[in-house]
């Protein structure tokens, strides 16, 4: 699993990877995010954790959460 960025600095994933690891169908995870269902959180890490995100998806019945580092990259995951 790979983030990256958009024009705008933001952190952007392939919807179908993110489905995947809340463990529901990329149609699914769309039509939620159309009824505004779907919430993200990304913090920036601070001190010892300078260079890393922590990014928290949820939907109605799903939740995942993520390390990433500077370059995307996943670092660990956990379901919350």
């Amino acid at each position: 699993m790979h983030f990256e960025r958009d024009t705008r600095g933001d952190w952007v994933i392939d919807p179908e990877q993110l489905a995947f690891k809340l463990g529901i169908n990329a149609a699914h995870l769309r039509h939620e995010m159309r009824l505004g269902l779907v919430t993200s959180r990304i913090e920036a890490g601070q001190g010892t954790d300078e260079g890393y995100w922590r990014i928290t998806i949820r939907t109605r019945k799903a939740a995942w959460q993520g390390i990433i580092d500077d370059a995307g990259c996943l670092v660990s995951e956990r379901c919350p």
